[in-house]
């Protein structure tokens, strides 16, 4: 291990890039919905618990037969009229 690093050079930011398509949020969840997700996925020998999240948002919007821009636009109109 070196005594001094140089990071004049250096970039600030996410180590790994975002994949296209993917938008990164916070998101503030009961503790006990992650701690189901997190179980489910350690019963299953591993995986990501947000990858089972965003699977799980994705068969209820499915499920519910509404587009994904149908349903931002009802939610929107629900908050816009909720916030006056």
């Amino acid at each position: 291990m070196k005594e001094q690093y140089d990071f004049s050079t250096g970039k600030r930011g996410a180590i790994d890039p975002i994949p296209q398509g993917k938008t990164q949020i916070t998101l503030y969840l009961d503790d006990e919905i992650i701690s189901w997700f997190r179980e489910t996925v350690n019963a299953q020998n591993g995986g990501n618990y947000q990858t089972l999240i965003n699977q799980a948002l994705q068969d209820y919007i499915q499920q519910k037969g509404e587009s994904l821009e149908s349903l931002l636009r009802r939610i929107l109109r629900e908050e816009l009229t909720t916030s006056k």
